[in-house]
């Protein structure tokens, strides 16, 4: 690994966040590792353990033992799915990154179609659920407050900014490196709002986002609480507002843009 990270020969980045996942993480964990050693293709998986207080750490750290190319980045403290995907982001080294839900609703073999999305020329593709509902040959197996939830943030995106996206939050989000750095280098919601706070920034910066339907099934023992985190994203929603209005998203490379002889006419020192 570290002269695979020395060399910047690794491909891929799979970051997964995890808070107590001790009875669902190791089976999604196989999973990957079995589909990208398939691939033959360098990569690295980055389980960010987010202040789990059961055997989540133990389980990556004996999977990690035989298996080099899985780590495990440990927060003391539970601070949110945000946090957790965005300190695994800064520590990836691939040329494309993606982030998975440690539940596995999403299978690793959905990856393909995102690829493909950025191949196209997609700086971000995010798997939507809303999409796949629409078209035949996919599965999404929701249960009824799942659906509850998807009805809210149907009326919470509009309020966000955020243009022609079906479905915000589906948890497998793939980057290119530098788009990845850019984004979750100005990301501040540490809540299950940072995916609305990812998309608003990557559309005012301009970056093209692919939304690809994908399989998708609901796992049991699921951490979100509608009636408990519904509200705390209209919270995390109002910050990404805020945050917008006094330009924290702007981009700090503008100025790189200006020619050289606009920059002398405003009397300022050559760069």
């Amino acid at each position: 690994m570290p002269c695979q990270n020395a060399s910047g020969s690794i491909r891929w980045s799979i970051i997964v966040p995890a808070h107590n996942e001790a009875g669902r993480i190791l089976p999604y964990l196989r999973s990957i590792t079995s589909y990208m050693q398939d691939r033959g293709q360098p990569y690295e998986v980055l389980v960010v353990d987010d202040g789990s207080t059961d055997a989540t750490a133990s389980i990556v750290e004996t999977v990690a033992s035989t298996v080099p190319e899985i780590q495990l980045l440990r927060a003391p403290l539970r601070r949110g799915k945000g946090a957790a995907v965005r300190r695994g982001m800064q520590a990836a080294v691939g040329r494309l990154q993606l982030f998975a839900d440690a539940d596995g609703a999403t299978p690793i073999q959905e990856l393909a179609r995102l690829e493909q999305a950025v191949a196209n020329g997609a700086d971000v593709a995010i798997g939507s659920r809303a999409l796949a509902c629409q078209l035949p040959g996919y599965a999404v197996q929701a249960p009824f407050y799942r659906t509850i939830l998807s009805n809210l943030f149907k009326s919470v995106v509009p309020r966000s900014g955020l243009r022609g996206i079906a479905d915000t939050q589906c948890g497998f989000k793939l980057f290119r490196q530098t788009v990845a750095a850019d984004l979750f280098g100005v990301s501040s919601i540490d809540g299950y709002g940072f995916d609305l706070e990812l998309l608003y920034v990557a559309q005012q910066r301009g970056y093209s986002i692919a939304e690809i339907p994908v399989n998708w099934s609901h796992q049991p023992s699921s951490k979100f609480r509608v009636l408990r985190d519904g509200p705390a994203i209209l919270r995390e929603l109002a910050v990404i507002r805020r945050n917008g209005a006094k330009g924290y998203y702007d981009s700090p490379s503008h100025t790189r843009n200006f020619h050289p002889a606009a920059v002398s006419q405003l009397g300022l020192p050559p760069q």
